[in-house]
């Protein structure tokens, strides 16, 4: 069973509950107002790391929002968040495009917010191959023979990793992307790329530019590992809001993440937690092209 559909399970249903001991969402006050508000975050990094970076984010809502306390939960992955949000037990989601997309068809979300990127609304994936490869185009992988090929990605779930190349393969005439490829689900971006390094794969699909992440290590990596090939743009991460949270608030909530463009600490926050380097208003129709996608790619993605 794939990692997104872990929503349903027992695990992800105790998770999401357990961001919230109140049995009413967002710890509803005698008056029926909210008086406590949940963010729900997945680690991208250590969960301690994350809950001590975004104290002083706690804290800047609450300074702006009147007698309403703010608790960030890290939860055990994506599913759980959108299972928290589908109980109304997580009030504030950072979800990424495809997990934007699965809630609101799960859960009712609306997204409110989503990332900017150093000056982007989107990003891009990448199709990587070894600067030793015979591959020098996307031609080369659609011409080559099936099987003869090994293309290495984080998993099926992956927004730049899988579905977006995936989807743009198909575009590109690809018939078959089981049957064209050996498929190496190595479990993210810098992995992908170290399989090319390690001479474990022929093509390597990631976010734009992944060999970022790498170059450390390996200094060379601009020139040992060549692009050959870009995708359609991918929306950013979002912030949404459950689906029962009321409007005035989440307008509040809403001008005051906006604010943070303003505000040197809260960016960096935003950037320590997500690479955050702004806060832009969003619609659902934003992510049109990934849901396309993610429809192109549901029974796969949950078998």
């Amino acid at each position: 069973m794939k990692k997104w559909l872990m929503g349903a399970t027992l695990t992800a249903t105790l998770a999401a509950l357990a961001a919230c001991g109140d049995d009413e969402a967002g710890g509803n006050n005698e008056n029926g107002d909210i008086d406590e508000l949940s963010m729900g975050f997945v680690p991208s990094q250590d969960a301690g790391e994350i809950e001590a970076t975004v104290e002083p984010m706690e804290e800047h809502l609450e300074e702006h929002l009147d007698d309403i306390s703010v608790e960030a939960n890290v939860m055990t992955d994506y599913a759980a968040l959108v299972e928290g949000m589908r109980t109304q037990s997580i009030d504030i989601g950072f979800l990424p495009p495809l997990g934007f997309v699965q809630a609101e068809e799960r859960a009712d979300v609306n997204v409110a917010l989503k990332a900017e990127r150093f000056g982007d609304d989107s990003y891009l994936a990448q199709f990587v191959v070894h600067e030793d490869s015979d591959i020098e185009s996307l031609d080369d992988v659609l011409e080559a023979e099936p099987g003869e090929l090994t293309w290495a990605y984080g998993d099926t779930t992956s927004t730049a990793g899988y579905l977006f190349p995936a989807s743009h393969l198909i575009d590109e005439g690809l018939e078959d992307i089981n049957e064209h490829f050996g498929h190496q689900t190595v479990g993210g971006h810098d992995n992908a790329l170290q399989s090319l390094l390690d001479g474990q794969a022929d093509l390597a699909t990631t976010f734009d530019d992944a060999r970022d992440n790498l170059a450390d290590e390996h200094e060379d990596i601009y020139d040992t590992l060549e692009v050959i090939e870009y995708t359609e743009p991918i929306p950013n991460d979002t912030i949404s809001y459950r689906s029962d949270l009321p409007e005035e608030l989440t307008e509040e909530l809403t001008d005051i993440f906006l604010g943070f463009n303003d505000d040197e600490e809260m960016i960096e926050i935003m950037e320590d937690v997500y690479n955050w380097t702004g806060v832009l208003e969003a619609e659902s129709e934003d992510y049109d092209i990934v849901r396309d996608t993610y429809e192109r790619f549901q029974d796969e993605i949950e078998e």
